[in-house]
């Protein structure tokens, strides 16, 4: 296997372990006080812009392609484990067990219900931010990709979190008084987040053209 396809295959694994931790850990919720703003999202929100700056990366590099079969690895990852959990949820604790059936139902019970909404939303927003980054790419003849990574990342995550804080409201795991102010909260930090990484995401540019050699791979189209 070659450096670049074992890079590839990290991207991959990395990209899916973050959305993997995003839907574990939402339920927990936290304000981050800037000196600004005081941001209250899930922890589940924080790094989840990272994931598109991955897949960005990708597109850039390996492909259209690739990006893609990256955001259905992904997918099916993620339903496999919420399958998994779901039966695990099923079986009874036995009566020494540290953690008992309420607890881990508490923890846990919720995942497949917020997944639904959470996948669909995952997979439209990754699926946007794909296409948006190659069409400003091929529009500005790859002279600006900080615009790409920007411009394709706000609007994938925009309609990200609508959709998924819209679905968990209506499914009662939100209360309506908190949709709005979860969507704006959650859409903010994911944006100035996205802002501050763009420095990161030249970073990652400039060392994987120095370090790797992708021109087997197709070019971005």
């Amino acid at each position: 296997m070659k450096i670049t396809d074992k890079l590839y295959t990290a991207l991959c694994v990395l990209f899916t372990s973050l959305i993997i931790l995003g839907n574990m850990v939402y339920q927990k919720f936290v304000g981050l006080d800037l000196p600004f703003h005081r941001f209250e999202l899930s922890v589940g929100a924080i790094l989840y812009p990272l994931t598109f700056l991955i897949t960005d990366l990708i597109a850039e590099f390996y492909g259209k392609e690739r990006a893609q079969f990256c955001i259905n690895f992904a997918m099916f990852t993620n339903i496999l484990i919420m399958l998994i959990i779901s039966f695990m949820d099923y079986l009874s604790a036995t009566e020494w067990s540290r953690v008992n059936d309420e607890t881990f139902h508490n923890i846990f019970g919720y995942y497949s219900i917020a997944f639904i909404g959470s996948v669909v939303a995952f997979y439209i927003a990754q699926t946007i931010d794909l296409h948006i980054y190659i069409a400003i790419r091929n529009f500005t003849k790859g002279k600006y990709l900080w615009l790409g990574n920007l411009g394709s990342t706000s609007i994938a995550l925009l309609v990200d979190t609508s959709v998924v804080i819209s679905f968990m409201t209506f499914f009662g795991i939100f209360s309506s008084e908190h949709m709005w102010p979860l969507i704006v909260n959650s859409y903010s930090w994911k944006l100035l987040f996205t802002f501050c990484s763009i420095p990161l995401f030249y970073l990652c540019i400039v060392l994987m053209r120095s370090f790797f050699d992708f021109t087997r791979y197709k070019k971005v189209v």
